[in-house]
C-alpha cells in the first residue's frame, strides 16, 4: 500500500511539470531557434556576401566542337507510290457477241494488236458488197474515159462516172469503218492486267473488256510540301527507293503548279526506265529529290535540341563563352549523323551538356576532343 501511494505521487509530479512546460509555449528544441537567430544576426552580412560571390563563380562545363563545313547535295524525301506510265480500259464500240478473245491476263501486246473481235457477218458482207461496187464504178469510169478520148461520148459523161466512183469509195470506207468497230485493239504497247469478259458472251456497246498497262517507263507519284517546292524543278535528277530495297535513277517530269486544298502540297511525278517490267505499279516507294548542293556540317543526332518556343536547333558558345541558340535547316539524315545547314562558319557547337544550359548563360567550354579521355564531366559546376 505505501509503494502504491509513492507511484501515484510521482505521477502527479510529472503531470504537473508537463502542464507547466506546455503552458510556456516553447515546443522547439531548447536553444535551437535562439542560437540560430543570434548567430545569423551576428554574422549575417559576412555570410551573405561570400555566398553571392560563389553564385557568380558557378559555371557549367560543356563540350564544344567546331566541325568542318562540307558541300552536301540536299535530298528532299517524299513518300510515294509507283504507277503505270499509261493505263486504259479497253471497251467495245458496238454491241455483239464476242467471237474471239485473243488475250488473257498477263499477256504482253503491241500497239494495234487485236484484243477481241465481235461477231458481225452482216458488216463483213457490207464490206464485200462495197468493194464489188467500187470495182464496178472504177471500170465504168475507165470505159467512159476511153470513149471520151475517142470522141464517142461527151465530156459530161466523165463527170458522171467520177461522181459515181467517189460515192462507191465513200460507201466502202463507211462499211469498213463499221466492220473495224467489231475489233478492239491495243492503243499502245503494254500488259493486259485484267480481262472482264468471256468468249461467246454478249457485250453491249461501251462494255469494258480489259485493262491495259504500260510499265516502261515506271512512274513514282508523290506530293512535296510548299516549303520545299522551290528546291526542285522539272528535269532534275531523282531516285526511287522501292520498299523491296531496290533503287532506280529517275527524272522529275511533272510538278503541279497548284497545291491540293486539303494538304497544301504539290503533286509530282518521277519517271525511271523499266525495260524488263520488273517494277510493278502500286508499290510503296520513297522519292529522293536532289536539290542544289548547300554548305552544311555533319553532327551527331544528340546535338539537336529545342528552344523555349519549340524551334529545332543547336546551342553554340560565343567568343565570350555565352550560350546562344541557332535554328537549323535539316538537310539530310545519314548513317554518320545529321547534315545540318544554317549554322554560321566558325561556330563552337555544344555537343555535350547542351540540355543543361540556357541561352545567355556563361559556361566553361572545353574542346570535345579533349573530353574523350573521360575526365570531363559535362554539366558539372565549377
Amino acid at each position: 500500500m505505501p509503494r502504491m501511494r509513492f507511484h501515484r505521487l510521482a505521477a502527479f509530479v510529472v503531470l504537473a511539470v508537463s502542464a507547466a512546460w506546455v503552458a510556456t509555449g516553447e515546443f522547439a528544441s531548447v536553444g535551437s531557434a535562439t542560437d540560430e537567430d543570434q548567430t545569423s544576426a551576428e554574422t549575417g552580412s559576412a555570410v551573405t556576401e561570400p555566398a553571392a560571390g560563389q553564385a557568380e563563380a558557378r559555371q557549367h562545363t560543356v563540350a564544344v566542337s567546331s566541325p568542318d563545313f562540307i558541300e552536301h547535295d540536299r535530298i528532299v524525301r517524299v513518300s510515294g507510290v509507283t504507277e503505270a506510265d499509261k493505263k486504259t480500259t479497253l471497251a467495245t464500240r458496238v454491241s455483239g457477241v464476242i467471237a474471239d478473245l485473243a488475250v488473257k491476263k498477263g499477256d504482253w501486246v503491241d500497239a494495234g494488236e487485236v484484243i477481241l473481235t465481235l461477231d458481225g457477218p452482216d458488216k463483213e458482207a457490207a464490206v464485200d458488197t462495197a468493194k464489188a461496187l467500187l470495182q464496178q464504178r472504177q471500170n465504168e469510169a475507165d470505159n467512159a474515159e476511153q470513149l471520151i478520148s475517142r470522141g464517142i461520148s461527151p465530156k459530161t459523161k466523165a463527170d458522171d462516172s467520177r461522181s459515181a466512183l467517189a460515192a462507191a469509195r465513200s460507201q466502202l470506207e463507211a462499211a469498213q469503218a463499221e466492220f473495224d468497230r467489231l475489233k478492239v485493239r491495243a492503243p499502245f504497247d503494254g500488259v493486259i492486267d485484267s480481262v472482264s469478259v468471256e468468249e461467246g458472251s454478249w457485250a453491249p456497246a461501251g462494255e469494258a473488256v480489259a485493262t491495259l498497262l504500260s510499265l516502261d517507263p515506271i512512274v513514282a507519284a508523290g506530293e512535296i510540301s510548299e516549303r520545299e517546292r522551290h528546291l526542285i524543278a522539272v528535269g532534275s535528277k531523282a531516285e526511287i527507293a522501292l520498299i523491296n530495297g531496290e533503287t532506280v535513277e529517275g527524272t522529275i517530269r511533272f510538278i503541279s503548279r497548284e497545291a491540293t486544298s486539303e494538304t497544301r502540297t504539290f503533286p509530282l511525278e518521277v519517271v525511271a526506265g523499266n525495260p524488263d517490267h520488273t517494277i510493278p505499279g502500286g508499290m510503296t516507294a520513297e522519292i529522293r529529290l536532289r536539290a542544289d548542293p548547300v554548305k552544311a556540317v555533319r553532327l551527331p543526332r544528340s546535338v539537336v535540341t529545342l528552344d523555349e518556343e519549340g524551334n529545332l536547333g543547336v546551342r553554340v558558345v560565343s567568343a565570350d563563352n555565352k550560350v546562344e541558340f541557332v535554328p537549323i535547316d535539316l538537310i539530310d539524315d545519314t548513317p554518320e549523323g545529321l547534315v545540318l545547314g544554317g549554322i554560321p562558319e566558325g561556330s563552337r557547337i555544344v555537343v555535350l551538356g547542351q540540355d543543361l544550359v540556357t541561352e545567355g548563360e556563361v559556361v566553361n567550354a572545353v574542346d570535345a576532343k579533349a573530353s574523350q579521355g573521360g575526365e570531363l564531366k559535362t554539366g558539372a559546376v565549377e
